[in-house]
This record gives C-alpha cells, sequence and structure tokens, in this order.
C-alpha cells in the first residue's frame, strides 16, 4: 500500500461529483485524490502551492549559486562592465 502524504482523502468519484465541497471541506490543507484507492494526485490549496513554487525556485538558486562558487573568479571593475 502507497504511504498518503496528507491527512484527509477523496476519491476521484467523489472529486468529480462535488469539487467544491471537497475544497471547502479540505479547510486549507491538501488532500490526496484516490483512484482505486491509491493516491493519484494531490488537491493543494493555492497559496501553499505559490509557497512551494517559491521554494523550489529558492533551492535552484542556491544550487545555482554553489555551482558558480566553484568557478574560477574573474575581477572586474565598474568601468568595465
Amino acid at each position: 500500500m502507497e504511504t498518503i502524504l496528507s491527512g484527509a482523502s477523496v476519491s476521484i468519484t467523489e472529486l468529480k461529483r462535488n469539487p467544491s465541497a471537497v475544497i471547502e471541506a479540505a479547510d486549507d490543507e491538501p488532500v490526496a485524490v484516490l483512484v482505486h484507492n491509491r493516491p493519484s494526485a494531490y488537491l493543494v490549496p493555492a497559496d501553499t502551492y505559490e509557497r512551494l513554487m517559491e521554494r523550489l525556485e529558492d533551492l535552484e538558486l542556491a544550487e545555482l549559486v554553489r555551482a558558480r562558487a566553484r568557478e574560477r573568479r574573474v575581477k572586474v571593475t565598474l568601468d568595465d562592465l
């Protein structure tokens, strides 16, 4: 059995039947969408999704900084720019 990474779950049939009710009942928490009793997707509140995307971007930028920190440095002056 797969792990469900949320405190609530809903069948895909129930979600199709009344998506507004599922969103309202979720109370700003993620909901696992189940197909044949297995998680198929997660319904995540918009503000949570936005925070996740911002965090992902921060992690990607941090990785870029780490990669560039190993590169050879070149001295420049403001006049060179």
